[in-house]
């Protein structure tokens, strides 16, 4: 079974990690979410890896994570998918934590999966990654236009990297976490109950 964990912060965008998160469980991957603290929050203390608060999102919607972010517990022999997702005061959270930015690189190169979107795309640039496709929140456009080949697309996958845009694109991004994951026959088998209109991604 694959295993995915998924990043969360004050601030994430609630669609993004509840729709990643919740597609990628119909799919049959196992899920983890992780908190990562802003080091500003009381009790937010690098040694506690369990119980972590709740993360209050950015429309104010409180979400318990799984455990705390510990790099040691994230390593990429782990898991097969790294999900970042955006909202903008949990994109700078997470996007600065060079704990994650070091994490990136490492599931990168060790041949896994990394979902970024809206503005967790601001990981590909923290984490310094190489030139290539990537699309964002057009909000944080002109931070990403120069280093990297900037796409509008809805989802760009280049290699292992995927991209998507916000709110609207997470039901597309998952599925492609989805097919890239599992194949195409349980990007199908999942969305087909979801019931789609005719004619959208799916």
């Amino acid at each position: 079974m694959p295993a995915a964990l998924i990043l969360i912060a004050d601030g994430t965008e609630e669609m993004e990690f509840t729709i990643t998160y919740d597609t990628l469980v119909r799919a049959g991957v196992s899920c983890t979410s992780a908190f990562v603290s802003d080091e500003k929050r009381e009790g937010a203390s690098a040694g506690y890896e369990s119980n972590p608060p709740f993360a209050k999102g950015s429309r104010g919607i409180r979400i318990l994570p799984d455990t705390y972010f510990s790099p040691h517990a994230a390593t990429p022999d782990k898991y097969d998918l790294l999900v970042i997702p955006g909202g903008a005061k949990g994109a700078e959270t997470i996007s600065s934590n060079s704990s994650v930015q070091h994490l990136v690189r490492e599931y990168l190169q060790a041949g896994k999966y990394v979902g970024m979107i809206c503005a967790g795309s601001l990981v590909a640039l923290t984490s310094g990654l190489s030139k290539q496709p990537v699309t964002s929140h057009p909000s944080v456009h002109d931070q990403l236009k120069d280093t990297f080949i900037y796409s509008e697309d809805p989802v760009v996958v280049s290699g292992k990297l995927v991209t998507s845009r916000g709110p609207g694109t997470t039901f597309p991004f998952a599925l492609t976490l989805v097919e890239l994951l599992c194949g195409k026959e349980k990007r199908a088998e999942v969305a087909g109950p979801m019931i789609f209109p005719p004619g959208t991604f799916a």
